[in-house]
């Protein structure tokens, strides 16, 4: 899952279309963004997202911050302030229309964690919500079992 998420976070259409920096703060909010996405779906299937699958990519993230040169109390800070982000993400994403069962982006969080995307009314901020939007429906449409190992399948 882990290099699921870190292909999906190179795509070249964020760098290259939308002008996001690429840098390791970019990526990382990119994986917790789709990460956040699929746990959803996986929500509103009723299957409970697996611990192992968590615990495995923050495993991953841990191993490379230390390949990175991070020390111990850096990359503990790190990770405590990583998780805190990614249940920011994970708990406001989805934007709240009562009574709908559509998937809407939560403005105000692209704008807090992608703050080159600073128009909403930007051509790149409509590209950034459409492709989040077409990446949640593709994946919504996949079996659970396979949705991790497929998502990468998706071209945006």
């Amino acid at each position: 899952m882990y290099n699921t998420l870190l292909t999906l976070s190179r795509n070249i259409f964020f760098y290259d279309k939308l002008k996001l920096p690429d840098n390791f703060e970019t990526r990382i909010y990119l994986m917790f963004t789709h990460f956040s996405i699929l746990m959803i779906i996986s929500k509103k299937k009723g299957i409970k997202f697996s611990q192992k699958d968590y615990d495995f990519f923050f495993h991953n993230l841990e191993n490379n911050l230390r390949e990175m040169g991070f020390g111990d109390v850096s990359v503990n800070k790190k990770m405590k302030e990583f998780n805190k982000i990614l249940y920011d993400i994970l708990l406001k994403i989805e934007g709240n229309i009562k009574n709908s069962d559509i998937f809407v982006i939560n403005h105000k969080l692209v704008l807090k964690y992608f703050s080159k995307l600073n128009n909403q009314k930007s051509e790149e901020f409509h590209a950034f919500e459409s492709y989040f939007l077409n990446f949640y429906n593709f994946c919504f449409e996949l079996s659970l079992k396979n949705m991790i190992r497929e998502a990468i399948n998706f071209k945006g």
